[in-house]
């Protein structure tokens, strides 16, 4: 069997080659002839800088790093929002979150046969399959057909808040969660992610060259807390993942929603010894997921569709790992925000590649369609990438947009990246704190320590940076803080739902 994978690789390595030198015509004419299966995995909060193929020394993930060298690797991908629902539904639905109501974790989108991704992949001629978690709502799949087992049992209410402005009190001790970090052979995302390696390396093993193209979703949870892995992920990275590094003074100079992201979450003062044992363990359950994601490529190696299937593999936000202060996800920090992104499909794309424009999620459903050949609603967000994976010189918007209107915060934000500059928008909160803003040079301070704001030099990139964010999203973030207080108040109806289980 090893050998038989080796064969495969050695084989789409040498496809590789011979496509740099042949014509986008006769890619154009085996394209319309003959569709690529497409194989989606994403994680679940993995952030993009614990990961070899990001340039980490410490980190071991193989099968990413292999995967990358097979393909395209994006250094600047974000997510659309950093928080799971509204990131998975806004990549389901191929629209920012705000514009379909994804605010939170308890949101869906209007209804189940909502133009989707995998409707318009099915009405192309895929089977859109779904294997794992994407945190929907129990009477919704929106096109898609699930393997696997039922991973997706939510009851979303719609509803939502906001924390008072002034409340800034810290609570008594620290948040339960990280009695969570501890070594184990078992817990829900172990569990859960055992079952979709198993389904999804089955459904590939199974799959037939001559069946009809495939799109499917492998739905990860890892890394996402609790951070429980058996102790040999563990021991690899005792006493060798640094401490975040924080400048005196910074947690002070904060926007008001990162300090009340600390005290809503309680974690506000966690102790050193804690924060090394998380961000160690985080390590060893990314290496997990790690070989994990390699069973399923290996799987997809041995099979008669290898040569023809796209691997994008990606993550629906990330973590922050006590950076900044800051834990889990929900801010617009580069560790929360930014995503990996690697692309492979050796049969066209030559591997290696580095793509260093920003761009996003959205992006990544019209690639997906255009490999499709799917028919894309008109008011979709996001730019196919296809044309920039033929060619690196080809003309990029270099531009990501990500909003997070979840919980824990006393208002929204809305970030755009636009080349070097990235400007955050925090909406005002209520009569007595204002709007905040955040602009960062990223090409001298990636760490995001420098709030280049205040400074009079920059209000002219500050106002069209605004602009552009306004015109990308639709409206201004102000009346979208609006509508997700209005939406979040009211929250769903399901009596249509009531009434489905009295018939059943």
């Amino acid at each position: 069997m090893i050998t038989q994978s080796r064969r495969c690789f050695l084989k789409a390595a040498g496809l590789a080659a011979g496509a740099a030198a042949m014509p986008l015509a006769v890619f154009a004419a085996r394209r319309a002839s003959r569709k690529p299966n497409i194989l989606v995995i994403m994680s679940d909060e993995h952030n993009a800088s614990v990961t070899g193929c990001y340039d980490n020394d410490i980190a071991q993930t193989a099968n990413l790093d292999g995967l990358s060298r097979r393909g395209v690797t994006f250094e600047s991908c974000y997510c659309n929002s950093p928080l799971c629902v509204p990131s998975r539904l806004s990549f389901t639905s191929g629209k920012y979150a705000s514009r379909v109501g994804a605010w939170n974790n308890g949101c869906w989108l209007a209804s189940d046969d909502y133009p989707s991704l995998p409707r318009i992949m099915n009405a192309a001629g895929y089977e859109s399959v779904l294997c794992g978690k994407m945190h929907y709502d129990r009477t919704r799949r929106y096109g898609f057909r699930e393997i696997g087992g039922s991973m997706n049992n939510a009851h979303k209410t719609g509803k939502g808040s906001r924390r008072k402005a002034g409340n800034l009190e810290p609570k008594d001790g620290i948040s339960e969660r990280f009695d969570q970090f501890h070594t184990g052979d078992e817990s829900s995302i172990l569990n859960h992610d055992r079952k979709v390696t198993s389904a999804t390396a089955e459904f590939l093993s199974n799959r037939k060259a001559s069946d009809r193209p495939f799109f499917l979703f492998a739905g990860y949870l890892a890394p996402h807390f609790p951070l429980i892995v058996p102790q040999k992920y563990w021991d690899r990275f005792k006493g060798k993942v640094p401490m975040p590094r924080i400048p005196k003074g910074h947690l002070e100079s904060q926007p008001r929603n990162y300090k009340h992201h600390r005290v809503a979450f309680n974690t506000v003062g966690v102790p050193d010894d804690i924060v090394q044992k998380g961000r160690e363990l985080y390590y060893g359950l990314t290496q997990w997921l790690d070989d994990e994601i390699g069973k399923v490529l290996w799987s997809l190696a041995d099979s008669e569709v290898a040569e023809n299937t796209v691997v994008i593999y990606t993550t629906d936000h990330g973590e922050n790992m006590g950076e900044h202060g800051l834990w889990w996800k929900n801010c617009l920090y580069e560790h929360a925000g930014r995503v990996p992104l690697i692309v492979s499909w050796p049969t066209r794309w030559v591997g290696g590649q580095r793509r260093t424009q920003a761009c996003s999620l959205v992006d990544v459903v019209q690639t997906i369609a255009e490999l499709g050949q799917a028919d894309v609603p008109a008011d979709w967000d996001g730019d196919s990438m296809f044309r920039w994976l033929d060619d690196p010189g080809v003309g990029w918007k270099d531009l990501a947009v990500s909003e997070y209107y979840g919980h824990n915060v006393a208002s929204g934000s809305a970030m755009i990246r636009m080349g070097r500059y990235k400007y955050v928008y925090h909406t005002e909160a209520d009569a007595d704190h204002p709007a905040e803003r955040e602009l960062y040079d990223m090409m001298f301070d990636p760490g995001e320590f420098n709030n280049l704001a205040s400074q009079r030099r920059h209000s002219g990139r500050i106002r069209q940076m605004h602009e552009a964010l306004v015109k990308e999203i639709g409206e201004d973030p102000e009346i979208t803080e609006r509508r997700c207080r209005s939406d979040c108040a009211r929250g769903y109806s399901r009596s249509n739902d009531k009434k489905k289980e009295k018939k059943s």
